[in-house]
């Protein structure tokens, strides 16, 4: 079994596993500690980690297959795999005794939020940083939090060449940082999404991403664009969410009968149809999710510039796949009837976790202009693509 096959293997393992405890898991508000140690174990939190440093350095489509299979027991295991994964891109802009030393457990996990919401100081062998970032999934859990920073040089902020302030993800030791208690949601509570802050902590160099190494690996997953795996994250857990509704109210329909009739409502015309137009969407949107993703990573083998069309192609097949996806659960959910809405029933939260991951950034309508100018030959901004 290759390295890829053994951990969408485990992922599915794993995803029988977490199924039945999708209560728990959600009134926890973070992954119980036995399942975080299980997804670490399997690899999932270093699938983005060079060899050089033990990790796997799958493709993007195998992480996207783990979410996927993942988030079919339960979201919010696919979306932390996600977070963790995408996180350690950023390990390729430090050196590799610096990534070594911070996932230095096979189950290390690393978490971080890219936006640049603090500050760095320069100071004697490194930085003082103080900042707060919303939207932390995983770092309950985790062993290093990195926060984006813009950096401060005697007095004056560093900017690109472009004019702007530098942006570079620093990472902090979990016990750096305070956790705050803000992450009570509507779905995918089981992420532990809270804000974190730190104040006035010491960051050596060596742990901010491209103060020391300014240039990425020549390597195909960092030729691979780099906002892309980000996004189909989000897509994977979506389409993960979206055949456990689909699977689940097959189950439903196949058992559930209406007042009155003897047959199951698997037997009605309606059910039928329903069911065949949503196995239809969401193959569909899978295989053009997967297509785009597999056309980019082939074009990442070559040194080459990897083309902003196959750029613009990805985040089509990402947005299209959670709209998909979401048309599908809201279609199950309703032809489960009254069954749907109780506590018990996994489709009430397959519901709600569809609908918080559609309002993530990465997958907001405004990206379906971009992608629509690009198409129509446009001046487009493609910063973020």
């Amino acid at each position: 079994m290759t390295v890829e096959q053994d951990l969408i293997a485990h992922a599915r393992r794993i995803a029988a596993q977490v199924a039945p405890r999708g209560a728990e898991i959600e009134a926890a508000r973070r992954i119980p500690r036995d399942i975080h140690k299980a997804m670490g174990d399997a690899g999932f939190y270093r699938m983005f980690v060079t060899t050089d440093c033990d990790g796997l350095e799958v493709s993007p489509r195998t992480a996207a297959e783990v979410y996927e299979a993942l988030a079919q027991g339960d979201a919010a295991c696919g979306w932390v795999a996600f977070i963790a994964a995408t996180t350690t891109l950023a390990f390729g802009r430090m050196t590799n005794a610096a990534v070594c030393e911070i996932m230095a457990r096979p189950d290390s996990l690393a978490t971080g939020v890219f936006a640049a919401n603090g500050v760095a100081t320069r100071v004697e062998d490194g930085f003082r940083v103080t900042g707060r970032w919303d939207w932390g999934s995983g770092s309950p859990n985790a062993d290093w939090i990195g926060g984006g920073c813009v950096l401060v040089e005697d007095g004056e902020t560093l900017k690109n060449s472009a004019g702007l302030p530098r942006n570079h993800m620093l990472f902090f030791r979990a016990d750096q940082v305070k956790s705050l208690d803000t992450w009570h949601v509507a779905g995918l509570s089981g992420t532990g999404s809270t804000a974190f802050e730190v104040d006035d902590v010491f960051v050596p160099e060596r742990h901010a991403a491209g103060v020391q190494v300014k240039a990425l690996p020549d390597r195909p997953l960092y030729r691979f664009p780099s906002f892309s795996p980000l996004a189909q994250g989000i897509g994977g857990v979506a389409l993960g969410i979206a055949r456990g509704a689909l699977d689940e109210a097959t189950r439903v329909v196949g058992e559930k009968r209406r007042g009155g009739s003897s047959a199951p409502l698997a037997e009605r015309a309606h059910t039928q149809m329903e069911i065949a137009r949503a196995e239809a969407r969401l193959r569909a949107a899978r295989a053009f999710f997967y297509q785009t993703i597999d056309a980019a990573w082939d074009a990442a083998q070559s040194p080459e510039p990897v083309p902003l069309a196959l750029s613009r192609d990805m985040r089509l097949a990402v947005n299209h796949a959670v709209s998909e996806s979401t048309a599908v659960v809201d279609a199950m959910y309703t032809l489960a009837g009254g069954s749907s809405i109780y506590a018990a029933s996994p489709l009430q939260r397959q519901f709600r976790d569809i609908h918080v991951a559609t309002q993530h950034f990465m997958v907001s309508p405004n990206i379906l202009e971009t992608v629509g100018r690009l198409y129509l030959g446009l001046p487009t901004n493609t910063a973020g693509f």
